[in-house]
């Protein structure tokens, strides 16, 4: 009787789990659905524009851009290569000439580009070619891609004025996108989803990316 009993536990134990596991699992695709659905509606009518950066792992980059007040997308892919719709094995064998970069949205009426720039300045070395932290090889060059006049000129402007900080040259690309493909699903969000995963951009940094752009003060 008694091993009737504990196996009747077990099993009322493990259907108990179950179902809190599915309720869970299903709570919290609902929860993403309904925030993705809520960002589609705040983006309208705003004045969203488009950069993209290349800073060694895009996996950083993209958490950085992530943080800061303003931005409203991110997404992580390769740009300005040789081929269509590489591979990250491809990319990484560095014969695709791609460079590993973060498509960032943004609404320039909370956050300007000046800003953005002197952010993304700080989570690199802009005097090292084709290297940052440990990761070597073209992919990993650092760069700001455009995709129009107006903003070319604003990140020639503000290159030029912070490559007055360095005894080096700074090497950072400054030139239109010439293309864009979307890098594997398992790439995007990657430190939201790996927290511990592995990033060359010192934590200091991702706090001053959290604190770069405060809401306006209120008026009393």
């Amino acid at each position: 009787m008694k091993n009737i009993t504990t196996l009747l536990a077990f099993i009322f134990g493990v259907g108990i789990f179950a179902a809190t596991n599915f309720s869970c699992s299903k709570a919290k695709v609902q929860t993403a659905e309904n925030n993705n659905k809520k960002n589609e509606i705040n983006m309208e009518g705003k004045n969203i524009k488009e950069i993209y950066f290349a800073g060694g792992c895009f996996w950083g980059t993209e958490h950085l851009f992530q943080l800061i007040r303003g931005v409203v997308a991110t997404e992580v892919g390769y740009a300005n290569g040789k081929i269509d719709n590489p591979t990250y094995e491809q990319v990484v064998s560095h014969t695709t000439g791609f460079a590993e970069a973060v498509k960032v949205k943004y609404d320039a009426d909370e956050v300007n580009l000046p800003l953005l720039i002197n952010i993304f300045f700080k989570s690199i070395d802009p005097t090292t070619i084709d290297r940052q932290g440990n990761d070597i090889g073209d992919n990993y060059r650092t760069g700001i891609y455009t995709t129009d006049e107006e903003a070319a000129e604003t990140v020639k402007t503000e290159v030029a004025k912070l490559a007055k900080n360095y005894d080096k040259p700074v090497v950072v690309e400054t030139i239109p996108l010439q293309n864009f493909y979307k890098a594997e699903d398992y790439h995007q969000d990657y430190l939201v989803k790996n927290p511990s995963g592995y990033c060359h951009i010192p934590l200091s940094v991702f706090e001053e990316a959290k604190k770069a752009n405060p809401l306006p003060a209120t008026k009393s």
